[in-house]
């Protein structure tokens, strides 16, 4: 996601969290009906306060598929936010 999406190595575990540059909903429907690539919008996974959801514009990937099938599914999404 070099240069594409700001992404932090996690210090443990297999979720990236990385901000997105359109709706969290958008790209994970996008993702799904384009590539089958299934992430989870991060506005899903925490509450709104103060009229702020923190998980907004964030999506949940998980890297729990074997390395090649990881590395594909990052080469597809640089190519659909290359789209949108």
């Amino acid at each position: 996601f070099d240069g594409v999406l700001t992404v932090k190595q996690p210090d443990a575990g297999f979720y990236l969290w990385p901000e997105l540059p359109i709706s969290d909903e958008v790209f994970a429907q996008g993702l799904y009906q384009k590539y089958h690539i299934a992430v989870l919008p991060g506005s899903y996974l925490a509450r709104t306060a103060n009229q702020q959801n923190p998980g907004e514009n964030h999506a949940r990937i998980a890297l729990v598929a074997p390395l090649e099938f990881c590395t594909s599914a990052a080469h597809n999404i640089v190519e659909f936010l290359a789209t949108v």
